[in-house]
Protein backbone atom coordinates (compact mmCIF):
# COMPACT_ATOMS: atom_id res chain seq x y z
CA UNK A 1 0.00 0.00 0.00
CA UNK A 2 1.87 3.13 -0.47
CA UNK A 3 1.27 6.33 1.15
CA UNK A 4 -0.61 9.59 0.22
CA UNK A 5 1.43 12.53 0.55
CA UNK A 6 -1.36 15.49 1.88
CA UNK A 7 -0.70 18.98 2.24
CA UNK A 8 -0.04 20.32 5.54
CA UNK A 9 -2.08 22.55 7.02
CA UNK A 10 -1.41 25.87 8.37
CA UNK A 11 -1.07 25.81 11.76
CA UNK A 12 0.03 28.40 14.17
CA UNK A 13 2.06 26.25 16.34
CA UNK A 14 4.68 26.15 13.75
CA UNK A 15 6.40 29.00 12.01
CA UNK A 16 4.91 29.49 8.26
CA UNK A 17 6.09 28.05 5.16
CA UNK A 18 5.90 29.69 1.97
CA UNK A 19 3.04 27.80 0.12
CA UNK A 20 1.00 28.26 3.60
CA UNK A 21 1.91 32.14 3.02
CA UNK A 22 0.85 31.95 -0.11
CA UNK A 23 -2.50 29.78 0.74
CA UNK A 24 -2.88 33.20 3.45
CA UNK A 25 -2.77 36.01 0.32
CA UNK A 26 -5.19 35.13 -2.40
CA UNK A 27 -3.44 35.86 -5.33
CA UNK A 28 -0.37 36.80 -4.67
CA UNK A 29 1.89 35.78 -7.07
CA UNK A 30 5.03 33.28 -6.49
CA UNK A 31 7.07 35.82 -7.47
CA UNK A 32 5.51 39.05 -5.60
CA UNK A 33 5.66 36.96 -2.45
CA UNK A 34 9.38 35.84 -3.29
CA UNK A 35 11.01 39.73 -3.03
CA UNK A 36 7.65 40.39 -0.35
CA UNK A 37 9.68 37.80 1.67
CA UNK A 38 12.94 38.69 0.71
CA UNK A 39 12.52 42.68 1.29
CA UNK A 40 10.94 42.04 4.62
CA UNK A 41 14.19 39.53 5.79
CA UNK A 42 16.43 42.48 4.48
CA UNK A 43 15.00 44.91 6.77
CA UNK A 44 15.08 42.17 9.57
CA UNK A 45 11.49 41.84 10.01
CA UNK A 46 11.74 37.97 9.44
CA UNK A 47 14.12 35.23 9.92
CA UNK A 48 14.31 32.36 6.97
CA UNK A 49 15.04 28.81 8.23
CA UNK A 50 16.34 26.37 5.15
CA UNK A 51 16.01 23.28 5.48
CA UNK A 52 18.51 21.15 2.83
CA UNK A 53 16.09 18.29 2.75
CA UNK A 54 14.05 17.01 -0.59
CA UNK A 55 12.34 18.56 -1.57
CA UNK A 56 13.63 21.85 0.06
CA UNK A 57 11.92 23.63 2.91
CA UNK A 58 12.10 27.07 4.87
CA UNK A 59 10.83 28.53 7.54
CA UNK A 60 9.51 31.59 8.42
CA UNK A 61 9.39 33.51 12.07
CA UNK A 62 9.12 37.24 13.09
CA UNK A 63 11.79 39.17 14.72
CA UNK A 64 11.58 41.14 17.83
CA UNK A 65 11.28 44.07 15.23
CA UNK A 66 8.69 42.53 13.49
CA UNK A 67 6.49 41.23 16.30
CA UNK A 68 6.36 45.32 17.13
CA UNK A 69 5.66 45.94 14.03
CA UNK A 70 3.10 43.11 13.83
CA UNK A 71 1.29 44.69 16.73
CA UNK A 72 0.76 48.42 15.23
CA UNK A 73 -0.64 47.02 11.98
CA UNK A 74 -2.88 44.46 14.29
CA UNK A 75 -3.76 47.84 16.12
CA UNK A 76 -4.57 50.02 12.81
CA UNK A 77 -6.57 47.00 11.30
CA UNK A 78 -8.59 47.02 14.25
CA UNK A 79 -9.22 50.82 13.84
CA UNK A 80 -9.94 50.47 10.12
CA UNK A 81 -12.55 47.66 10.91
CA UNK A 82 -14.55 49.27 13.72
CA UNK A 83 -14.55 52.35 11.77
CA UNK A 84 -15.53 50.98 8.39
CA UNK A 85 -19.51 52.34 8.15
CA UNK A 86 -18.79 56.04 9.11
CA UNK A 87 -15.58 55.68 6.83
CA UNK A 88 -17.99 55.02 3.97
CA UNK A 89 -20.65 56.80 4.87
CA UNK A 90 -18.21 60.16 5.05
CA UNK A 91 -17.09 59.16 1.47
CA UNK A 92 -20.64 58.19 -0.21
CA UNK A 93 -21.51 62.06 1.04
CA UNK A 94 -18.22 63.49 -0.45
CA UNK A 95 -18.91 61.69 -3.45
CA UNK A 96 -22.70 63.01 -3.62
CA UNK A 97 -21.65 66.87 -4.80
CA UNK A 98 -19.42 65.69 -7.02
CA UNK A 99 -22.48 63.58 -9.11
CA UNK A 100 -24.40 66.29 -8.93
CA UNK A 101 -22.24 68.94 -10.59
Amino acid sequence: MTQRLRPRRCSGLRPPRRPCLQRQVPGISQRTLTLTLRQLQEDGLITRTAYAEVPPRDEYALTPLGRGRHEIVASLIGWATGNHDEIRAHRARAAAPAARS
